[in-house]
């Protein structure tokens, strides 16, 4: 005769199989996260030990200290001096001063972590540089269609803001904000830009991605005018710089540069360019190298 169970109903050996197999399921769960934890440890510190780190990391700060914070309304002097004095009673929070404006971060096409080493080491380099740079993970928000569940589960573990929508790159910015989209498809960096297609937005911005003047050279003409429309735009307006070439992580970081848009640089953008804003619409759908939000 089986025991009892706590509930009062008899536990069979089929019973007893299938708790059994609950229970392995979970721990080999927990088993494979832990690992991938470990493995993503080790690849930050294989990083952070590297010459190719303090020179990407140079790079990075150059162009994030270029960039500007909101422009605010300026204020009369009696105006100055009653908020001064209101700061002073503590009636409202201090305002932030010029260049130390919160940062926040998107991350997309990251790719399978857990199963590709390249996609790993992508992940160990973002996590360096929100760490570097005092970005808060769960300011950090990352999507890829490709992510398995465990994967999701590690990101939102890690403090991540993890997407559940496919935003197709469109996404807007109303403070800095740093995109790091390594390996993306064209698209995806073209839509970003068509969502920010102001002056004041894009003086926002930094981009880790591809190269968009290697983009430029790659893409004939033709297409690149007619799809590209606004990496095509704004390539006048840009400044980039390559991360440095390194032999252990050259497949991780190939064509990968650091874009930013000077606010010089975009004054000089003529007005009539500022204008255009349609949504960008692609011709090859069948070699587009993004996601559709009803692919997924």
């Amino acid at each position: 005769m089986e025991r009892c169970g706590g509930d009062g109903s008899w536990s069979g050996p089929r019973g007893r199989r299938r708790r059994r197999k609950r229970r392995e399921g979970r721990d080999g769960e927990a088993g494979e996260e832990e690992r991938q934890r470990r493995r993503l440890q080790e690849a930050r510190a294989d990083l952070l030990d590297s010459e190719f780190w303090d020179s990407s990391l140079k790079i990075l700060s150059r162009s994030l200290q270029e960039v500007l914070p909101p422009r605010k309304e300026v204020s009369t002097p009696r105006e100055e001096e009653a908020i001064l004095a209101l700061e002073e009673l503590w009636l409202c929070p201090p305002a932030p001063l010029p260049g130390r404006a919160r940062w926040r971060c998107v991350c997309y096409g990251l790719g399978n972590f857990s199963s590709c080493f390249k996609a790993r080491f992508q992940l160990a380099f973002l996590l360096l540089l929100l760490k570097e740079f005092q970005i808060p993970e769960e300011l950090c928000c990352i999507f890829d269609p490709a992510f398995s569940t465990l994967e999701r589960e590690l990101l939102g573990g890690l403090g991540f803001s993890v997407l559940l929508r496919n935003e197709e790159g469109k996404h807007p910015v109303g403070e800095p904000t740093l995109f790091y989209m390594v390996h993306c498809g064209k698209a995806l960096y073209n839509n970003l830009l068509w969502s920010n297609w102001s002056a004041e937005a894009l003086s926002q911005m930094v981009v880790v991605g591809n190269s968009f003047k290697g983009i430029e050279e790659r893409v004939p003409t033709r297409i690149f005018q007619r799809d590209y429309t606004y990496i095509a735009k704004i390539l006048a307006a840009s400044e980039e710089e390559a991360l440095p070439p390194h032999a252990r992580f050259l497949e991780v970081f190939n064509d990968t540069a650091v874009h930013h848009f000077p606010w010089h640089k975009l004054r000089e953008v003529p007005p009539e360019t500022w204008h255009s804003q349609e949504e960008p619409a692609y011709q090859s759908e069948d070699q587009l190298e993004i996601v559709r939000n009803g692919d997924m």
